[in-house]
């Protein structure tokens, strides 16, 4: 048989080792927040140094009407 003191004892455990799931969770989200703005910022220097290259590489073909017309 369990007394109130026991239950009370066993919500208090529960309670705290909730808090600390929680807390452990937050500090993920926020590791994985940092992380996800940094390879936001990785992908977008590699689309602008990607596009630079592309510009570069292909050269401007001159507007000229197809033969057909």
């Amino acid at each position: 048989m369990t007394t109130p003191g026991d239950r009370l004892t066993t919500l208090e455990i529960r309670a705290a080792e909730q808090e600390k799931t929680i807390d452990e969770l937050s500090a993920q989200i926020v590791d994985q927040w940092k992380e996800i703005e940094r390879l936001q910022k990785t992908l977008e220097a590699l689309a602008t140094r990607f596009l630079a290259l592309e510009e570069q590489a292909a050269p401007e073909a001159p507007a000229t009407r197809p033969p057909h017309w």
